[in-house]
């Protein structure tokens, strides 16, 4: 019998031979290739056998179930690659700092926590330093730092934008988390913590990928730039200005964006396509003060009834957005995309239970789950402080109510227009007796990115090297509004590839990055630098 031990690493699988205790891959599709490179076959199992000795030996990893074995994933392609060489032999390093980047509480919404974003950007800059980036520095904004730094050196060479943020969300609802989410925790081959995945953990792998090229090569095999920002989950006024202001300080050929997901574990992804958002807050008043509901229920205004039926009157019961106009910029996906996306793995059953927990799926009718949440405008309401909400009872009209209110936008829509319709409408149904203000937080722009270029191209075949399966091309239902800026002011294509999970619980609690993709993550970087400086 074959004692096989098997991990979920695409189709790679490890076994040991009964007969010379050996270890073995399964190469499957690779065969041929292995026998022209002078593998010995594990006769009659349909594995090739591997003479390279294990490089972990006798350590555990907590990741894995066994001893990780040097053969593992290291295909012939990326065998030759001393930069993914070094950075298996670093890997336990490479988490361990992860872990002190995790424990710094860079929440950039909230003002008690400036300092802390300004010591996560210090963080990057000293790591940057340290691994041989050269032209390290902040650069202050009106929010929270840049981090910029550069290596120029490959001549003839295309140059990269490595683009990430530092900041997280915040930690709200804080009982509803397993461990501290600032105290990062190793359980079922995750590391939970707050930024674990978004984005502090893909940062982190585009910092390790470059330090791997740099100590292995003593250089990198195209020019690259640096630029991480602290105001991403906040809207990113800080870079958005810096990118618009001072473009000839960041010529490049594309940009390199990690803070996507695969779209199913295991299947390597990019992703092409982003929504577009609006953040705005709605504030109703009524009363000059605080009411009595007792002695003036009847006859005054309730700015939270107001607000409410301001609210009900966003969507209808079919999740079909009522503001006049707003359909009327929408682009929908092409017929070969569409038909793309049928193709996925997506089980809408599974996605109801174990992504969104609720007893059914709601949406405008008419469109798949795909469609709704990749290629569909939407509006969502994400909280209405205000009034009395402590323990007990306080009968009062509130003499005002405040609502967060945003809207995500597809390709072809702008913010300026859609915020303009918005406003006229809300304006229009809002009730008598009460005045209110319509105001724009933040906003980004819709993108699509087309996937015949060549960094797009290199990708593809970076990630099959890696994971050993084809690329899917996805859209993202988020909003990176970065990448439109990118385009817009700098020219640049981005390449969003990223190592996320549809269940990493971004912005919830008990946010995760699977350790796995974690460490693959870094390799497929390293093999992308490599195969653009081709």
């Amino acid at each position: 019998m074959l004692k096989v031990l098997r991990r979920a690493y695409g189709c790679v699988s490890v076994v040991t031979c009964p007969e010379c205790d050996s270890r073995y891959r399964n190469t499957e599709d690779q065969n041929e290739k292995q026998a022209s490179n002078g593998g010995k076959h594990a006769k009659g199992f349909g594995f090739w056998h591997v003479d390279e000795p294990p490089l972990f030996d006798g350590v555990e990893r907590s990741a894995y179930t066994f001893v990780l074995p040097k053969d593992l994933l290291l295909r012939s392609d990326i065998m030759s690659s001393p930069a993914v060489t070094f950075a298996t032999q670093n890997h336990p390093r490479f988490l361990g700092e992860l872990k002190d980047f995790l424990r710094i509480p860079s929440i950039s919404t909230l003002p008690e926590h400036k300092q802390d974003c300004r010591r996560a950007a210090e963080f990057l800059a000293s790591e940057l330093k340290r691994i041989g980036v050269e032209n390290v520095r902040l650069i202050d904004t009106k929010g929270h730092p840049l981090v910029y730094g550069d290596w120029l050196h490959a001549s003839g060479r295309p140059t990269g934008l490595v683009y990430g943020h530092y900041d997280v969300q915040p930690t709200d609802p804080i009982d509803e988390w397993t461990s501290p989410p600032f105290e990062p925790s190793e359980r079922n081959g995750n590391i939970y913590a707050r930024g674990a995945v978004d984005d502090k953990g893909q940062v982190w792998a585009q910092v390790k990928a470059l330090e791997a090229l740099l100590a292995a090569n003593k250089g990198l095999p195209i020019n690259v730039r640096v630029l991480f920002e602290g105001e991403e989950e906040v809207g990113g006024e800080g870079i958005a200005s810096y990118v618009a202001s001072k473009p000839d300080n960041l010529k490049a050929d594309f940009a390199l964006v990690c803070d996507t997901e695969l779209f199913a574990e295991g299947l390597p992804t990019l992703c092409v396509g982003l929504r577009g958002m609006i953040y705005t807050e709605l504030e109703v008043r009524g009363a000059k003060s605080d009411l009595h509901s007792g002695m003036y229920g009847g006859a005054a205004p309730n700015p939270f009834v107001a607000l409410a039926h301001i609210i009900a009157h966003l969507k209808d019961e079919n999740g079909h957005i009522l503001i006049p106009g707003f359909y009327d910029d929408v682009m929908a996906p092409s017929p070969e995309e569409l038909a793309a996306w049928k193709s996925l793995p997506f089980d809408e059953e599974h996605y109801r239970k174990t992504e969104v927990g609720s007893s059914q799926l709601v949406g405008e009718s008419g469109y798949t789950v795909l469609e709704r949440t990749w290629a569909r405008p939407t509006v969502d309401v994400h909280g209405m402080p205000g009034g009395f909400t402590g323990a007990g009872a306080k009968t009062v009209i509130p003499a005002k109510a405040l609502a967060k209110v945003s809207m995500r936008l597809v390709p072809n829509m702008t913010p300026a227009k859609a915020f303009a319709l918005y406003k006229t409408y809300v304006e229009k149904i809002t009730p008598a007796g009460v005045e209110i203000d319509v105001r724009l937080i933040h906003s980004g722009d819709a993108c699509l990115i087309p996937v015949d270029n060549k960094y797009i191209q290199a990708a593809t075949h970076a990630l099959h090297d890696v994971w050993g399966k084809d690329t899917v091309f996805i859209r993202s239902g988020g909003s990176i509004p970065i990448v439109g800026d990118f385009d817009r002011h700098l020219g640049l294509p981005s390449v969003m590839m990223g190592f996320g999970l549809p269940d990493d619980n971004i912005h919830a609690p008990n946010e995760k990055f699977k350790l796995q993709n974690f460490e693959l993550g870094i390799r497929s970087l390293i093999r992308f630098l490599e195969e653009t400086g081709r």
